[in-house]
């Protein structure tokens, strides 16, 4: 019996030490993964404490809400979203930078691709319903624009968007520009074909016969979003991946984003 019983307590009595050593290299890994994660926690809540500070700093001298914050990684600059539009600053506020910033290794425009992604929007929440639709071919390339009657970039555009094919069209009508955009907004809404009043005037220049005395609170409605979307310049694409394009840009470039839309990219 005691035989039997030799090896094995002579083997429990070899592995505790074996065991207390693994124990405590355990307790040490967890206590120095613990002091990491309290470094780094500590480092986070100093990083959101000098964003904190920043933005009450450049909101009190700009007077302005700042949309967005962030630390870049220039030089140590901010990089403020405020009033549609892409600042940078540091820490003590040395200096207020508007202007672009480009990448010394890649000669990428930092800027533009931020403000690409700071601008989108989620194309779905659009109230289509507001605008004037227009379907070509399959329509499955979707596109949506803000456009004055009085916008002269948007008469280029409407003759080069004529062209596509394949395509649904959601123009809203944003009167910004002259003292009847107004007038024209709401006589091409209550027209009885409103796309069609809306191309002949754009496109050819075709007098305007509606009379605007039917509902035109979509045309007031599409005044609001505007603002609410910062939109300050006519016209205004949306892609349906909610990417913002401001201008009357290429007609290329627009076939070039609505096959990026429709993959997904």
């Amino acid at each position: 019996m005691f035989t039997k019983l030799l090896p094995l307590v002579l083997a429990a009595t070899l592995s505790l030490p074996a065991l207390a050593e693994e124990a405590g290299v355990k307790k040490a890994t967890e206590a120095k993964q613990g002091t990491k994660a309290a470094r780094v926690q500590s480092l986070e809540s100093d990083s959101d404490t000098k964003i904190a500070n920043v933005q009450k700093a450049i909101e009190a001298k700009l007077g302005t809400k700042v949309a967005s914050i962030v630390k870049s990684p220039y030089l140590g600059l901010y990089e403020i979203y405020a009033d549609g539009q892409i600042l940078y600053t540091d820490e003590k506020m040395t200096a207020i930078i508007a202007g672009t910033m480009i990448d010394g290794k890649t000669m990428k425009n930092v800027t533009a691709e931020r403000m690409q992604k700071l601008t989108a929007i989620k194309f779905t929440d659009l109230p289509l319903e507001n605008a004037i639709k227009q379907v070509r071919g399959d329509g499955k390339r979707v596109l949506a624009t803000f456009e004055d009657p009085n916008c002269g970039y948007c008469k280029k555009l409407a003759k080069d968007l004529s062209k596509l094919d394949d395509i649904t069209l959601y123009t809203f009508l944003l009167p910004i520009l002259s003292p009847d955009s107004l007038e024209k907004s709401n006589q091409i809404w209550c027209s009885a074909d409103k796309a069609k009043a809306w191309n002949d005037w754009m496109q050819e220049g075709k007098a305007l016969s509606g009379k605007g005395d039917c509902d035109t609170s979509a045309v007031q409605k599409t005044v609001e979003l505007g603002r609410k979307l910062a939109i300050s310049g006519t016209p205004t694409l949306f892609f349906a991946n909610g990417e913002r394009v401001p201008g009357a840009v290429p007609i290329a470039q627009i076939e070039q984003k609505l096959s990026q839309a429709l993959s997904g990219k």
